[in-house]
C-alpha cells in the first residue's frame, strides 16, 4: 500500500482521483481529558503549575485525560501536551454495552450498569496512578435516553469518583469533529464528518479547510449500531432473514436521514470522513489485516464504493461467518451489520468518491477543547 506520513499538524494533500488508497497520519500522538472533574478544572492531588500552550492559552503541566462513555464502549485516553500535539501516556477501551436493552425498557439494566462500573473503576485507577491534573468525562446517548441515566451518573461518582457530564447531541458532534478534523482531505466544497455510535449517529456538514472549518448544519439521528440492531432483532439468521433485516435497517436510516438529506448541497465535490468502530472495522477488512492495526487505519483513505461492497458482503454473511473475520470477531459480529446499514445510508445521501477513516474522535476533541478554546469556538 502506497502511503506517506505527515508531520504533526499537517493535513494530507488530495491525491489523484484514481488513486486506490493512500495512508496519512495527521499526528501520531493523541489527546485526552477526564476524571471526575468538569471541563477546565484541576484534579485534586495533581500539580497546578501552568504554562502557555502553542494555542496561546495557559495549560497545565502534567497529564490530561478524556473519558467517553458511549452506548457500546467505554474509552479513556491519558496524554500530556507537548507543543501543539499530545503524547499518549495511557489508554483504555472496553465494550460495555451500557445501552443493551434500553430501546425496549427505557432504562439501563443492572447487568449493563455493573459491566460499565467495572470498566470505569479501571479508568479511575489509571487516573489516580497517572496523576492527571486536568480532565473531563462525558456520557452520550444511552445516558441521555435512559430514565435512570441521572441516577446512574450519581452512582458512578459515588463508587468511582468519576463525574460524568451527560452532553447534548450537538456537543457530541462538535467534540467528534474537533477530534478528527485534521484527517479531513484538502479540497474545495463542503465536507461531512460522521460518527456512528452505539445509540446515535452524528452527521456534521462543514465548510472551510483544516483548522478553519465551520459547522453549517448537523444531525443526531436516534439510531446507532446497538439500537438499530436491537430494533430488527426479530429476523432469523437465514439468507432471507438476513436480507430482510438489512433492508429494514436501510429503510429506518433513510427515514432518519430524510430531512437532513433534503438540506444538503447537491452536486460538486464531496469530502467525507468517518470516525467509529464501523468504519475502522470495515477499513481493516478492506486491507485484509490479520488483526487490527491502528497505525494502518487512522488516516487511511479508501474508495467509498469499496466500503459499500464490503458492507453488502458482510450483511449477507451469517453470524458465524462474521465472527470468523479477523478484525470483527465475536464482540462486533452482531453489531457490524447495523453499522454497515448506517454507513451505506450515509454514502447514499453524501456520494463522495473517497472515505477518510479516523481512529480518533470525542476523547481527542475533549482534550483539544481544553487546550484550544479559540478553535473550539470557531466550530460553533
Amino acid at each position: 500500500m502506497a502511503g506517506a506520513r505527515l508531520a504533526s499538524g499537517q493535513v494530507p494533500a488530495e491525491g489523484p482521483p484514481d488513486e486506490k488508497v493512500k495512508k496519512v497520519m495527521a499526528h501520531k500522538a493523541m489527546p485526552a481529558p477526564l476524571m471526575g472533574q468538569r471541563s477546565g478544572t484541576g484534579v485534586p492531588g495533581g500539580g497546578r503549575a501552568r504554562e502557555q500552550s502553542a494555542f496561546g492559552r495557559a495549560m497545565p503541566r502534567g497529564n490530561l485525560a478524556a473519558l467517553d462513555l458511549g452506548t457500546n464502549n467505554c474509552r479513556l485516553l491519558i496524554a500530556r501536551p507537548e507543543g501543539d500535539r499530545f503524547v499518549i501516556v495511557d489508554a483504555f477501551s472496553r465494550i460495555v454495552r451500557l445501552g443493551e436493552g434500553l430501546a425496549a425498557s427505557g432504562r439501563l439494566s443492572e447487568a449493563a450498569i455493573e459491566r460499565t462500573l467495572a470498566a470505569l473503576s479501571v479508568c479511575a485507577d489509571k487516573l489516580r496512578r497517572r496523576r492527571v491534573v486536568l480532565a473531563r468525562s462525558v456520557a452520550t446517548e444511552a445516558c441521555r435516553q435512559a430514565e435512570n441515566g441521572a441516577a446512574f451518573v450519581e452512582r458512578v461518582q459515588r463508587e468511582t469518583g468519576i463525574m460524568l457530564d451527560i452532553i447534548s447531541p450537538r456537543e457530541e458532534a462538535r467534540l467528534a469533529v474537533m477530534g478528527c478534523r485534521t484527517l479531513l482531505e484538502r479540497g474545495e466544497g463542503p465536507a461531512m464528518i460522521f460518527d456512528i455510535g452505539g445509540g446515535s449517529t452524528e452527521l456534521v456538514l462543514l465548510e472551510g479547510e483544516a483548522d478553519r472549518l465551520r459547522i453549517i448544519d448537523w444531525l443526531s439521528a436516534p439510531h446507532g449500531v446497538v439500537s438499530l440492531a436491537e430494533a430488527v432483532a426479530e429476523h432469523d439468521d437465514g439468507p432471507e432473514g438476513r436480507a430482510a433485516a438489512y433492508a429494514e435497517m436501510l429503510r429506518r436510516m433513510r427515514e432518519a436521514f430524510a430531512n437532513f438529506a433534503a438540506r444538503l448541497p447537491k452536486g460538486g465535490p464531496a469530502r467525507l470522513l468517518g470516525t467509529s468502530g464501523t468504519v475502522t472495522t470495515l477499513a481493516s477488512v478492506y486491507l485484509n489485516l490479520p488483526r487490527y492495526d491502528r497505525q494502518a487505519i487512522d488516516g487511511l483513505i479508501v474508495p467509498a464504493q469499496s466500503m459499500r461492497e464490503i458492507a453488502m458482503r458482510l450483511s449477507a454473511m451469517s453470524l458465524d461467518e462474521r465472527i470468523a473475520q479477523p478484525c470483527i470477531g465475536e464482540e462486533r459480529a452482531d453489531l457490524v451489520v447495523a453499522g454497515c446499514a448506517i454507513l451505506e445510508s450515509i454514502l447514499d445521501i453524501w456520494p463522495a468518491e473517497r472515505l477518510g477513516v479516523a481512529d480518533r474522535g470525542i476523547r481527542e476533541g475533549i482534550l483539544r477543547a481544553l487546550t484550544d478554546g479559540a478553535s473550539s469556538r470557531e466550530l460553533g
